[in-house]
């Protein structure tokens, strides 16, 4: 059971270094959505989306086989850091290389003709993200989370002065940027890293072994398969609606502009997602290092239990809650705001899959993800490209969640057969069911004084809380 309560304890300053940075940074969506109309806003959106693909490729799922061989019995940690650290800065460099010379027709493809610097500012933001990422995973393998969630506040620091400077107080403002300054500032803002983190860089020494390589290449190139497969699942909506969405589908809404109110509202679902990540900083050195221990099926099975406990808990908070929530973005955007729970969903569903599918990683079987993923986002596609002209982006969130779904039951199965773990499936099903009637239950109810309302869906939240407690209060007795 200590075991358990310092993964929480873990995830607790992880979250400090990723829920509190990106809450902050969430804030910053009220000023975007005020500033920028749902047309520009939606060029912020579908250049994220490709930037999401892009930082898989950049990783090449460097971090997971780093945490993998660094926790093997014997391991020279030094010359781990030292070779993860040359194949994820190789591979960067040259990707970004590419991405400055062919800035100019690149920025034509995505109709941003005049600002190819747009491209150049992205590809240098990649750069150094994933030339941290591996100094990061060292912090993270050498259980030193506070010093990793100081970077990430002090970064989320300069982020949210920058914006106020420039895009409140218009200070040295120039119109022809627009929505460039939301990546001027990250650029700025992730320059800090390199200085936070000087001393391990200067560490690094570039170091070619080819038998080495080949063998870390060969366990990390299914997981940026997955990884990348996983994205598209994920963010392909995003992208696609652009492509896929009649013209006038949405009354009074040019397709640009109903990209940015779906980007917009999809912000909201991010939440829950913050969250997932801020477990994943934690497990994933967590999974690895008590993977031979004999007791490590059952402990899975709680963290996953718990996992989906919390995620429930934080599912119903913001869905019922949305008449609050929403007055963080324009009210021009509101109208798409139904597609929140059901992203809020996905997102608990694909962190449920994170659990999962730690049987494929600590086994070597990483190619069971690529199967499962690429399939998922084969399935991705194939429904947006059907849905999409139907349903517009309520269809494809609809989409995210039964692809996300299935490729966590997919997992889960394959798991009981090659690395059983006894999850609570039923107990958990239960749960989520349950969350989700009361969101839509909930959501019958209108009550026009909003003061009665906060108060009604407080009782509601309490309520389930305190149920889950009696439920659960055993089982939370024996950890404490």
């Amino acid at each position: 059971m200590s075991k358990l309560k310092k993964l929480a304890g873990e995830t607790v300053f992880y979250g400090l270094s990723t829920i509190v940075p990106r809450g902050l940074n969430f804030f910053l969506v009220a000023l975007h959505t005020r500033i920028f109309e749902p047309k520009e806003y939606g060029v912020i959106t579908n250049l994220l989306g490709y930037v999401a693909l892009l930082n898989i490729v950049y990783m090449f799922g460097m971090e997971t086989t780093y945490f993998r061989f660094v926790n093997q019995p014997k391991a020279d940690k030094k010359k781990l850091f030292n070779q993860a650290q040359t194949i994820v800065v190789s591979i960067s460099t040259f990707i970004t290389a590419l991405l400055i010379v062919f800035s100019t027709p690149l920025s034509h493809h995505l109709h941003i003709d005049n600002h190819p610097e747009f491209i150049i500012w992205l590809a240098l933001i990649m750069l150094i993200d994933a030339s941290v990422a591996i100094p990061f995973a060292r912090l993270r393998n050498e259980k030193k989370p506070i010093r990793f969630a100081a970077a990430k506040l002090i970064n989320v620091g300069i982020v949210l002065l920058l914006s106020y400077i420039f895009l409140s107080l218009k200070v040295g403002y120039h119109p022809a940027i627009g929505v460039g300054y939301v990546f001027l500032i990250n650029l700025i803002a992730n320059a800090f890293y390199l200085f936070y983190l000087v001393r391990l860089l200067l560490e690094w020494r570039p170091e070619f072994d080819r038998a080495a390589f080949k063998k870390m290449l060969i366990y990390s190139y299914p997981i940026m398969l997955t990884g990348l497969a996983g994205i598209t699942n994920e963010m392909f909506s995003r992208i696609t609606l652009g492509w896929w969405l009649p013209s006038g589908f949405y009354a009074n809404q040019t397709t640009d502009e109903a990209l940015g109110v779906f980007g917009a509202c999809y912000k909201f679902s991010v939440i829950m997602l913050l969250a997932i990540q801020a477990f994943r900083f934690a497990a994933e050195p967590f999974f690895f290092s008590n993977a031979a221990d004999k007791n490590s099926p059952k402990l899975f099975a709680q963290v996953n239990h718990y996992f989906t406990v919390f995620g429930c808990i934080l599912l119903l908070t913001i869905s019922i809650n949305m008449d609050l929530f929403k007055f963080y973005i324009s009210s021009r955007y509101w109208e798409g705001l139904p597609i929140v729970p059901i992203l809020l969903l996905a997102y608990l569903i694909i962190g449920c899959n994170y659990n999962f599918n730690v049987w494929f990683k600590v086994t070597d079987k990483t190619y069971f993800g690529t199967i499962i993923t690429v399939g998922g986002a084969v399935l991705t596609i194939s429904l947006n490209y059907l849905l999409i002209p139907i349903g517009g982006y309520l269809a494809s969130s609809l989409v995210t969640l039964i692809v996300f779904f299935l490729m966590a039951a997919s997992c889960y199965a394959l798991g009981q057969k090659y690395y059983p773990i006894p999850y609570k499936i039923t107990h958990e099903l239960i749960l989520i069911a349950i969350t989700i009637a009361l969101v839509y239950g909930v959501s019958y109810f209108t009550i026009p004084n909003q003061i009665l309302a906060t108060a009604f869906h407080l009782v509601i939240l309490v309520a389930f809380v305190v149920g889950i407690y009696f439920v659960e209060r055993r089982e939370l007795r024996t950890i404490s």
